[in-house]
């Protein structure tokens, strides 16, 4: 085994600590149809699309969230779905995901730059996070050393659709994301706080806005 082999291999458990120490928020598309009136106290209920969820405490604690960003935008929580101005029906769900294949040709992230003669360090992503690697043409070339990692990438949303009491509605909004995690109790909060961002936000624009993760204290 080459030195510089053993180096890699060696670079390997610090680059997975380094990756699994930091976390980039989730980036979501969301599109926003609107006519909402200008808040002046209005209540609002929120009730689930799917009448099997109302009730069950996991609606709730989405709901809840929901609630609280209307609440900050001017809006007042009625004492039920009969007496409210407003009916915010929401509706979340996860797919089941579908699988994605990325092969590195070195394994560990040792390779080449697209210039065959550069010498320094370089970031390159495997199997265990990225690590440094060296732009050496004939470093591992003829080894053989590939690395075919499959992974499964989710699609999360989050419906949420507003109408008066008389049925007119004044909002249609949808946030999508996909990611790795299909652990809904970290997706729909991150949804729903992409939903609420610069809300109730231009009619007809689809933005991509990212959730930045909660702030180390």
């Amino acid at each position: 085994m080459s030195i510089f082999r053993k180096i890699a291999l060696a670079a390997a458990p610090v680059a997975l600590i380094a990756l699994g120490g930091c976390t980039t928020g989730l980036t979501s598309n969301v599109t926003r149809f609107q006519q909402m009136p200008a808040p002046q106290g209005q209540t609002f209920a929120v009730v689930s699309q799917d009448p099997a969820l109302q009730g069950s405490l996991e609606f709730s604690q989405y709901a809840r969230l929901v609630e609280a960003r209307l609440i900050d935008q001017g809006y007042a929580r009625a004492e039920s779905p009969a007496s409210a101005n407003l009916l915010v029906k929401l509706d979340y769900g996860i797919d089941k995901g579908r699988e994605k294949i990325r092969s590195s040709p070195f394994g560990y992230g040792a390779g080449w730059n697209r210039d065959p003669f550069a010498w320094g360090p370089y970031r390159r992503w495997g199997r265990a996070g990225f690590i440094y690697g060296f732009h050496d043409p004939f470093m591992f070339g003829g080894f053989g050393y590939n690395d075919v990692e499959s992974y499964t990438v989710y699609t999360s949303d989050l419906d949420m659709v507003i109408e008066r009491r008389n049925g007119e509605r004044v909002f249609e909004g949808q946030a999508k994301a996909q990611s790795r995690s299909d652990d809904l109790t970290y997706l729909v909060p991150n949804l729903v706080e992409a939903m609420f961002t610069g809300f109730p936000g231009n009619s007809g624009e689809a933005i991509r806005i990212t959730v930045p993760p909660p702030s180390r204290r």
